[in-house]
């Protein structure tokens, strides 16, 4: 008995992760079992959420400004050939922006299109650095629901994608996300230059709509399965769309957090400050300094 569940485990692995999945990618690194993708998010949350904190308790933050910089750039370098590539290999030459559906097929364009898809995924894992970035640097604040979640599903997403399907209609959320992340770690690196570089970051809150405005364009893109079949699979937008309003709520609830309550808190500043200024003229009318001194 126990030899016949063996084997029909082994068969039903083998016919999600071998069968299922695209002779061309599954065996690309990373790829071919879910084990060592799923690894490196266990191990990233478990230093995130419970070793990092803990080994950082009684440590200074570390500066970390040269790898920061570094880091970013790369990032940034990245992002700008992912867009280009996403754009030049197949948005703009061959795609239909109404359906698309998967070339499993050998010839250079459709394995140009399956390597971007594989190393927008490699992208997905380094990208876990942010994180652990954060922890070692003590911003705990950054490490929010928001960003875990986010920097969790994308890896996961991706790698399904690689592995089942490289391409078609799918790859259009990679494109716009590719040019998101150029702006985004084109703004990491310059804040990681130094305090002198503050004033030209005044556009730090746009970054979280342009994100907002990506899961738009992603729902809006998706939702035309629901009445275009070209052959990808259109089971796909039970997942897609539910997902990228969850993000467009998690962004939307962000930004409101951390710049609406700013301005609410710069406009009762603001009054108080009107208040101040109008009960010390009245104590200095009234020659009571006192009253102006419990005032302040």
């Amino acid at each position: 008995m126990a030899s016949t569940n063996t084997t029909t485990s082994s068969n039903y692995w083998d016919f999600l992760f071998t069968e299922l999945a695209d002779p061309r990618t599954n065996h690309w690194p990373l790829i071919s079992s879910p084990v060592p993708g799923l690894t490196i998010i266990a191990s990233y949350l478990y230093f995130v959420l419970n070793f990092g904190p803990k080994y950082m308790a009684n440590r200074k933050p570390f500066q970390m400004q040269k790898t920061l910089v570094v880091y970013n750039f790369i990032q940034v370098l990245v992002s700008v050939y992912l867009f280009v590539e996403g754009l030049d290999g197949a948005w703009l030459r061959h795609y239909s922006w109404r359906c698309q559906p998967v070339d499993f097929n050998d010839n250079p364009v459709a394995m140009r299109v399956a390597r971007g898809c594989y190393i927008y995924f490699l992208a997905k894992i380094s990208e876990l650095l942010d994180t652990v970035f954060f922890t070692l640097r003590k911003k705990d604040n950054q490490i929010t629901f928001l960003h875990l979640y986010h920097h969790t599903v994308m890896p996961m997403i991706s790698w399904g994608a690689t592995k089942y399907y490289p391409g078609g209609h799918g790859t259009f959320i990679g494109v716009i996300n590719s040019f998101v992340h150029i702006v985004m770690y084109t703004y990491y690196m310059m804040a990681a230059m130094g305090p002198q570089y503050q004033k030209y970051l005044w556009w730090k809150k746009y970054i979280t709509n342009l994100q907002m405005v990506q899961f738009g364009m992603a729902f809006a893109h998706s939702a035309q399965l629901l009445w275009t079949d070209c052959g990808y699979p259109r089971w796909s937008v039970f997942f897609t769309l539910p997902n990228a309003i969850f993000f467009y709520m998690l962004f939307n609830d962000f930004y409101k957090k951390s710049y609406g309550s700013k301005k609410a808190s710069s406009s009762a500043t603001a009054t108080d400050a009107s208040t101040v200024t109008a009960a010390t003229k009245a104590a200095e009318n009234n020659n009571s300094p006192k009253v102006a001194s419990k005032e302040l």
